[in-house]
């Protein structure tokens, strides 16, 4: 039976990369592009959840 379950699973894996496919390709051709500052906007909400993960180790030491 397990057996059964990941072959299903693996033809349903497959054929949902199958139908997002064309999804992919048309964002990669079509995405924007990079600008100044964008990565600084990504990594403030980044540093500040990675503090507020240090702060919630230190709180329960």
């Amino acid at each position: 039976m397990d057996l059964f379950l990941q072959i299903t699973a693996a033809i349903a894996m497959g054929l949902m990369l199958i139908y997002l496919w064309p999804a992919y390709k048309h964002w990669q051709h079509n995405s924007p592009k990079a600008q100044q500052g964008d990565w600084m906007a990504a990594l403030l909400p980044l540093g500040a959840v990675v503090l507020l993960v240090i702060f919630l180790i230190m709180a329960v030491r």
